[in-house]
């Protein structure tokens, strides 16, 4: 093989669509857009939703719901995922750094989501009331 005969796989390629090249081509004179309207013209068309000037959907329908900007700075933790941690204290930057929250995270909260053996202390971060009976019965500590 040599550069100057590599071509494309047969099919690959294939020539654009010329239209308004005269009669012989099967698109000349109004180059498959029909008859005149908005949709003939160069540059008239509408934007994405316009319903001729009826209410657009998008408009008709309520606002609803609201997702606070700051729940991007909160995060949860298991109590099955502090078992999987396997360490006597824990605290914010232990847990950045296994993964368990993003790096944007500001406050954490321990959840009752499976079971804890393991006596774990934290430090700066909060717990439910049942996630801090469940580490208080097991010997640990929230600080």
């Amino acid at each position: 093989m040599e550069l100057n005969t590599i071509k494309p796989a047969d099919g690959a390629k294939h020539a654009k669509r010329r239209v308004g090249r005269g009669i012989g081509s099967g698109l000349g004179k109004t180059a498959g857009r029909g008859h005149k309207g908005q949709k003939s013209r160069s540059g008239g068309y509408h934007k994405v939703g316009f319903e001729g000037g009826q209410m657009p959907l998008q408009r008709r329908l309520p606002k609803r719901g609201f997702k606070s900007h700051q729940l991007q700075f909160n995060a949860e933790v298991t109590l099955t995922s502090l078992e999987e941690l396997g360490l006597a204290e824990v605290d914010m930057l232990v847990l950045k750094s296994a993964g368990l929250v993003g790096h944007m995270v500001k406050t954490v909260k321990v959840i009752k989501t499976g079971a804890l053996t393991k006596a774990v202390k934290l430090n700066g971060i909060g717990a439910t009331a049942g996630a801090k009976a469940a580490i208080e019965a097991v010997g640990g500590s929230i600080a």
